[in-house]
């Protein structure tokens, strides 16, 4: 099962870097300007990250232009209530144009650039431009035909698997592979916005891992990058995160992407995480074997002459490590000495008489 950087990159340093993939999710947060959206690509270079991601659609490919129920954001602690789909979808769509420009400038920041497809246009549109890997959103993890369609490019692909069932995800997974895709990377996610640290359920990582014999990670929408350090630590692959140049700028999904500088501390600390896991050790590292001697161990506390008895006032267990282990105190009382001893000498068996 190879990871999402092994198809990714030729160069075998990153291809085989074992800390997560990380995504900057930019999605809507450029605001409607392509200057905006260049500079994030930047930024994206500058924290860190080995991706940045866009979402390809438009508001006719997402929805209907009505003002109909079902159609209206209704949730009460929705970021959005109130809005109609149609236009929050226009607010938050790239549009097509810019996507050229900014795989460019990825390009030239040496950065992945790639984006989440929610039909087959845009499919045929990331085509075009080369695009290296594709997404599958959440909310189209049941969009078979999607799924299949984007599968038959032979492109890894990564499917966020928020609210989806089991049997959800066992569609979705049997629809990719069948379609093509031998690079497949399932995202836990929770579509709330912001989602809450109660309600992320990381424990679900290892678990669809071994379910689906594929890569995990995480599609992050807590506040803060606790929850991405600790989805690493459970073996997530894939960090996805939103990120913006400053939450006071606005956006649509401002209030709960990273800025900058936490973007960075995000990326720097799962990179701790991971390698932190290390491998199943006991018996101290080769770095720990220094350390040895500051263990304690059974020293002589009085001065002693020859055939003086052990006993408890001229034996003691102390630091440093250098004499017999303390679990052979008990044993060594009584034992005499063989030879003259001054206090602060390691008792050792070649001074027992």
């Amino acid at each position: 099962m190879s990871t999402i950087k092994q198809a990714l990159y030729s160069d075998p340093a990153k291809a085989n870097d074992p800390s997560p993939f990380i995504i900057a999710e930019m999605s809507g947060n450029h605001n409607a300007s392509l200057e905006r959206a260049l500079r994030m690509v930047d930024i994206a270079a500058e924290v860190g990250a080995d991706a940045v991601k866009l979402q390809t659609f438009t508001p006719d490919t997402m929805t209907l232009n009505v003002r109909k129920e079902g159609f209206t954001v209704t949730a009460a602690k929705s970021l959005w209530k109130g809005r109609e789909l149609y236009d929050l979808f226009k607010e938050a769509q790239t549009p097509w144009e810019w996507h050229k420009p900014i795989f460019d400038r990825a390009r030239e920041k040496g950065i992945l650039c790639f984006s989440s497809a929610f039909d087959e246009t845009a499919v045929d549109f990331l085509e075009s431009l080369d695009a290296p890997a594709y997404k599958i959103a959440s909310f189209e993890c049941t969009d078979i035909p999607l799924i299949r369609y984007v599968a038959q490019t032979g492109k890894p692909m990564i499917i966020s698997t928020g609210m989806a069932s089991l049997g959800d995800i066992e569609d979705a997974v049997g629809a990719a592979r069948d379609g093509g895709c031998t690079n497949l990377t399932l995202l836990k996610c929770t579509s709330t916005y912001p989602a809450s640290p109660e309600n992320t359920n990381l424990l679900t990582i290892p678990h669809l891992r071994d379910l689906f014999g594929c890569e995990v990670g995480l599609s992050d929408h807590t506040l803060g990058i606790g929850a991405a350090i600790a989805a690493t630590a459970l073996g997530a692959t894939v960090i996805e995160k939103h990120y913006t140049t400053a939450r006071a700028d606005g956006g649509v999904d401002s209030a709960f992407s990273l800025e900058p500088h936490e973007f960075a501390s995000m990326v720097a600390e799962t990179k701790v995480a991971r390698a932190a896991l290390g491998r199943i050790q006991y018996g101290g590292t080769p770095d720990e074997q220094h350390a040895r001697s500051k263990r304690r161990s059974l020293y002589i506390a009085q001065d002693m002459a020859k055939g003086d008895v052990l006993t408890r006032e001229n034996l003691r267990r102390i630091r440093p490590g250098l004499g017999l282990p303390p679990k052979l105190f008990e044993q060594m009382l009584g034992r005499p000495v063989n030879r003259d001893v001054e206090k602060g000498t390691p008792l050792t068996y070649d001074i027992l008489g």
